[in-house]
């Protein structure tokens, strides 16, 4: 995917003045009348956000202005990029670190197209690398970032368990991380129960993918939700509800691009990530309704609802990940609508069992316009999950707080221990904006990446 980042100015780049508004009255009195009353004539306001070109005395280009404030953040970039016309762009001086690491990454995000099926339609001005933007990190992101939706985007047709190992291998042969891959009846053999019993249905079998990289610091692990197309299994979803469910293994995709990422910066840790691959599918051998699952953990679980496969197959990949006592444990999962309800979707709801986990993801979420909002792990709920033959329900058979019965269901498969944070998330679109187009997304991941570079990178 080209990011229309380019090293180097060309003949008829265009230089960008970036203005603070509270400086642009007074850049307004250096220009010339003609400018001036050109700026007045394109409705040039002035606010953050606001831009314009401007010409010379021969009424070719001069340059072209935009105008930044407190509010302006990657995604301000990625509107400029979209904005301006065809050409290419420098920024006049030096801007500061973070400004230029906002610009690049917007500005390169701004040029994403999922062209697998067809070709590409979006075309994009080029923007001069800004002096002192870390072009590693940047491109890193974007390439990350660029896996990530393309996964969300392939319909499940072309994307199933086979195929979302295959993207795994791929990543992990491209840094040398070593992969294994758990599928069928092996499963069984291996005490993944809940894994299996999911995707049984399927004529794609079910898989653990299981990648490790890194031999020595702390251990950081990452589980994902891959479930690569949800019907709703015996309590099988009506059309509208499965129309989007070829993103139902956003989780999958966030654990990968997240693992790419560190294995990319090569940070001091050991990485491990954990990815239940199934369909979601119904057939003669599909699970049902009430059945009592076995789990790795040991507990066994009430089945409440097919649909409510999600947090079964993350299950048995957190008990596997608590085993090892990892110094960080992040899943991410499309998990329930509920979260969407509660925050929105444009936000990733966030369960912690650890303050500080939470704070640094927070923290970081805020620096690089990765919003997050923390929902609780409210332990009176948990007696919605009582059940009256097994240790515990999958679900709550009332019709609120959907989201963290879910995340306390999954806590009961994670040690006290383990600093352990849990992403509900959308991981899609629903709307068409510069560097954001409608399809996959990323919700956490340059949270996720920042808190773990912060405290072990």
């Amino acid at each position: 995917m080209p990011h229309n980042l380019i090293s180097r100015s060309r003949k008829d780049t265009i230089t960008l003045t970036v203005l603070d508004s509270g400086r642009v009255n007074a850049w307004r009195k250096r220009l010339t009348a003609a400018q001036r009353d050109w700026l007045e004539q394109t409705g040039f306001s002035g606010r953050p956000g606001g831009w314009a070109m401007l010409p010379n005395q021969k009424g070719g280009v001069e340059g072209a202005v935009f105008v930044t404030g407190k509010d302006t953040d990657m995604w301000s970039w990625s509107t400029l990029a979209a904005r301006l016309p065809k050409g290419s762009y420098r920024i006049a001086g030096r801007v500061s670190k973070a400004m230029a690491n906002d610009a690049a990454l917007g500005w390169g995000l701004a040029s994403y197209e999922f062209t697998r099926y067809r070709a590409a339609r979006v075309t994009r001005p080029d923007l001069v690398w800004p002096a002192d933007a870390d072009q590693a990190a940047i491109r890193q992101m974007l390439d990350a970032t660029t896996l990530l939706r393309d996964l969300i985007n392939i319909p499940a047709e072309d994307l199933g368990p086979s195929e979302l190992t295959g993207e795994a291998r791929k990543v992990g042969r491209k840094y040398k991380a070593r992969v294994r891959v758990i599928a069928g009846d092996a499963l069984l053999k291996a005490n993944y129960p809940m894994i299996h019993m999911v995707g049984r249905a399927s004529d794609d079998a079910p898989r653990l993918i299981d990648m490790r990289w890194g031999t020595k610091g702390p251990l950081v692990t990452l589980v994902g939700k891959g479930v690569c197309f949800d019907t709703g299994g015996l309590d099988l979803k009506p059309a509208a509800g499965m129309l989007r469910m070829k993103k139902d293994m956003g989780g999958a995709a966030h654990a990968l691009a997240l693992g790419q990422l560190i294995m990319a910066a090569k940070l001091p840790v050991r990485l491990r990530v954990l990815i239940g691959a199934v369909e979601n599918a119904v057939a003669g051998n599909a699970y049902r309704p009430w059945d009592v699952l076995q789990t790795r953990k040991g507990i066994t679980v009430e089945n409440a609802n097919t649909d409510a496969e999600g947090r079964l197959v993350i299950g048995d990949c957190l008990a596997e990940a608590s085993r090892e006592k990892p110094d960080m444990l992040l899943d991410f999962a499309t998990l329930t609508g509920a979260a969407r309800v509660a925050v929105g979707t444009g936000l990733a709801a966030v369960f912690a069992n650890d303050d500080k986990l939470y704070a640094d993801l927070e923290k970081q979420g805020a620096a690089t316009s990765d919003p997050m909002w923390r929902l609780p792990l409210h332990k009176p709920y948990r007696k919605l999950l009582d059940s009256k033959v097994a240790d515990i329900s999958s679900a709550s058979d009332g019709p609120f707080g959907g989201a963290i019965t879910a995340a306390l269901f999954l806590q009961e498969f994670v040690d006290d221990d383990v600093p352990w944070a849990h992403f509900d998330i959308m991981a899609w679109n629903t709307g068409n904006l510069p560097g954001r187009p409608t399809g996959g997304e990323a919700q956490g991941l340059r949270a996720a990446f920042g808190a773990i570079k912060a405290q072990f990178g």
